[in-house]
């Protein structure tokens, strides 16, 4: 028998794209831009530019409403399941 070898498995892994959202102070990689513009606002906002700064603007309020939006379905859930143990109990009680 003869082994053959793949030529895709023996090469060297490629970078997985990470590279590409690095902070520039401190060199930490994140998954998404908008999490490293986040980072650079908040850990380094002497060295941000302008238009980072209205970029990280933009996240912010972004991110804020998305924490908001969070905030009132757990807040609602938490109601309903509160209103549904007080029925639960109410009847068999």
């Amino acid at each position: 028998m003869t082994e053959t070898t793949n030529a895709a498995t023996d090469a060297p892994e490629e970078p997985t794209g990470t590279d590409e959202f690095a902070c520039r102070t401190c060199g930490r990689t994140f998954p998404t831009d908008r999490l490293r513009i986040l980072h650079r606002g908040v850990r380094h906002p002497a060295d941000v530019t302008e238009a980072e700064r209205e970029s990280y603007r933009e996240a912010y309020l972004e991110e804020e409403a998305e924490i908001r939006s969070f905030r009132i379905r757990a807040l609602g859930v938490l109601v309903l399941l509160y209103f549904g143990f007080l029925i639960v109990y109410a009847l068999i009680a």
